[in-house]
């Protein structure tokens, strides 16, 4: 009996060992597929920028580039224009995300005192701007009465506070021992030390996480500089490679250009030369991404 009994045991640990490997092994399929799908449009754009335009036009599927060329990114590089726009862009994003994380590391810190009074009012205020907006045209008339248009002021300042991105790091604040700041006030430290001082070494996930999470957004802007720049000197980057496609597409359209100027290679180059300063600072930033999300996002 008792060998039995020992015998459907070692079965059944068989068969959910069995199992197990065929869920694994279907899971991986899947995120390998998953991987494939992802990475594809990032690497047909990487080949098309680094072929010939008689290539592109070849086959419609780029796995690997069957003449290579680098006019594309020639012919950008060489734009001064180019440099203008990614200093433009280099100082938005610079200056932005400093703004926008004292501002919400400072936010964040008082709204995650339970023993505020009006605490519940301020996150209320706080949740509110993310279901309803002034609009765009409330907001440009704001941005013309301070003066701010047709300066790169007006792509940091209004949206120098992030509602989502302050309430993960208010639930991060909120979840840390109270027993550190109570110990630092007792040695003499002022609420602004514990901050700089305790909290924030002990918070680098999370303030890593939306310090990345504002620095991808301001790269990547350009509504703000249609609604609000109007030198071609302030463009910045993602403005002017817009602006370069557009032009590129009616003088195709006109036929005043050559072709390969006009052809699918020359923007390409200019949409990797878009991403590839953002897909530099994230290897550095993977470490502390997923856990400050997960943890600023656990405790409401």
């Amino acid at each position: 009996m008792k060998m039995t009994l020992k015998k459907k045991g070692q079965e059944g640990h068989v068969n959910h060992s069995l199992g197990s490997r065929i869920f694994e092994a279907v899971n991986l399929l899947l995120l390998i597929l998953l991987g494939i799908t992802t990475l594809y449009p990032f690497w047909d754009c990487l080949v098309v920028s680094m072929s010939s335009l008689k290539s592109y036009l070849s086959t419609s599927i780029h796995l690997w580039p069957s003449e290579w060329s680098f006019e594309g990114y020639a012919y950008m590089l060489g734009n001064e224009s180019l440099w203008t726009s990614y200093a433009n862009s280099i100082f938005i994003t610079v200056a932005g995300t400093l703004i926008n994380m004292l501002i919400t590391i400072m936010a964040a810190y008082v709204l995650s005192k339970q023993e505020l009074k009006g605490h519940r009012i301020l996150m209320f205020l706080a949740v509110f701007t993310m279901m309803f907006t002034g609009g765009i045209i409330p907001t440009y008339i704001v941005i013309k009465d301070l003066g701010l248009m047709n300066s790169l002021w007006s792509m940091i300042l209004p949206s120098a506070i992030n509602t989502y991105n302050l309430i993960i790091l208010r639930n991060f604040f909120a979840d840390l021992p109270t027993e550190l700041e109570e110990a630092a006030l007792l040695d003499g430290c002022t609420e602004v030390g514990v901050l700089f001082r305790i909290m924030l070494p002990i918070s680098k996930p999370a303030v890593t996480t939306v310090a990345l999470f504002y620095a991808v957004d301001h790269w990547n802007d350009f509504f703000s500089a249609i609604m609000y720049i109007n030198s071609r000197e302030k463009w910045p980057l993602q403005l002017f490679l817009r602006s370069m496609l557009f032009e590129s597409d009616a003088a195709y359209s006109s036929g005043g250009e050559s072709l390969f100027l006009l052809g699918q290679p020359m923007k390409m180059a200019a949409v990797m030369l878009a991403i590839i300063p953002i897909m530099c600072a994230y290897p550095f930033f993977q470490k502390y991404f997923t856990k400050g999300i997960l943890t600023g996002a656990v405790k409401g």
